[in-house]
């Protein structure tokens, strides 16, 4: 029986992006990390038109029991973690409301449309103003620069991992990090993730202060 008490049972968190960023790896390692403090979780994706540049879009639904459906109602989502400004936008359309926090990693990626002139990308200032209007709290981190510092953008989404960790809504531990990673990848690779995973933190403790 799990003690740990969830502010909303199911807890509805959505990770968004567009493909080749890594955030359907950040929605399982999120998904086993609640699952190893005894947590039922229940994961149903969305993808876009391509695998690479589309949106993809993971739901998960955390409780203390089995039972719920692995898609969240529209208007519902708690949290939504955003690997790209522009996917927060469309997501929150759909689930967001007036009680909704939103973790945004700030770099763009254009899509095609984009570059070819047939559309245009909203500014930053618009962004934050949408994002202002459609969720109670937004916390934006340029977790792209700091993945690259460390030598890969990939690292972005265990940033994105280690900022929701920071924002205390879930029960998501160092501890069970590293428990997963050590799982899923070489010996030779935890180091990297588990900094990329205290730089998250470490970037959202400091917008909280």
């Amino acid at each position: 029986m799990n003690s740990i008490h969830l502010n909303d049972d199911p807890y509805n968190l959505i990770i968004t992006g567009v493909g080749g960023q890594g955030n359907v790896l950040a929605s399982r390692i999120v998904g086993e990390m609640l699952s190893r403090r005894g947590f039922e979780v229940v994961i149903g994706e969305t993808f876009g038109a391509s695998q690479r540049g589309g949106s993809v879009m993971s739901h998960l639904r955390i409780c203390s029991k089995a039972g719920h459906s692995p898609q969240i109602p529209k208007g519902r989502a708690h949290t939504v973690a955003s690997m790209e400004p522009a996917e927060t936008i469309r997501v929150l359309k759909d689930y967001g409301n007036s009680k909704v926090k939103v973790l945004v990693n700030q770099r763009p990626v254009q899509p095609v449309a984009v570059i070819s002139g047939e559309q245009s990308y909203p500014d930053e200032e618009r962004i934050r103003g949408l994002l202002a209007d459609l969720s109670e709290q937004a916390w934006f981190i340029d977790a792209t620069s700091e993945a690259m510092l460390l030598g890969n953008p990939i690292f972005s989404n265990v940033i994105m991992v280690g900022a929701l960790s920071g924002i205390g809504e879930l029960p998501l531990t160092t501890e069970d990090f590293e428990a997963i990673i050590r799982q899923r990848m070489p010996d030779n690779k935890v180091p990297l993730n588990l900094k990329a995973f205290d730089i998250g933190r470490t970037l959202l403790r400091d917008k909280l202060k």
